[in-house]
């Protein structure tokens, strides 16, 4: 079993990496086979992942955290250059590394957007 100060520790570095846009430090959090699944899209590897997260500089208020093992579940606001969106992400790690992201959002304040 996973030390959980490990899995709470890397999941709350690669969030602070995002919001400090020091994307080769996030990346290098991230297995290279990482996946992520979310409401609007998948991504699919640690690299294309990054390169999204590059483009879109989404910024990240931790409200909350839950640890269980190597998984994680965060309670955020994700602002996305817009609208503030009250999410939950499911972070699996691996050594260390996210493995896994699951995000569940309330997408229509996007959808109202266009």
């Amino acid at each position: 079993m996973a030390n959980k100060t490990d899995a709470k520790e890397a999941v709350l570095a690669f969030i602070k990496a995002l919001n400090d846009e020091d994307f080769d430090a996030a990346r290098g959090l991230l297995t290279d086979d990482m996946s992520f699944v979310g409401v609007m899209g998948t991504r699919d590897g640690g690299d294309v992942y990054i390169e999204d997260m590059k483009k879109m500089r989404f910024k990240y208020d931790v409200q909350k955290v839950f640890v269980d093992g190597s998984d994680v579940c965060l309670w955020y606001t994700i602002d996305m250059g817009g609208p503030k969106i009250f999410s939950s992400g499911w972070y699996t790690t691996e050594g260390g590394k996210v493995k896994s992201l699951k995000v569940l959002f309330d997408p229509r304040p996007l959808l109202e957007k266009k």
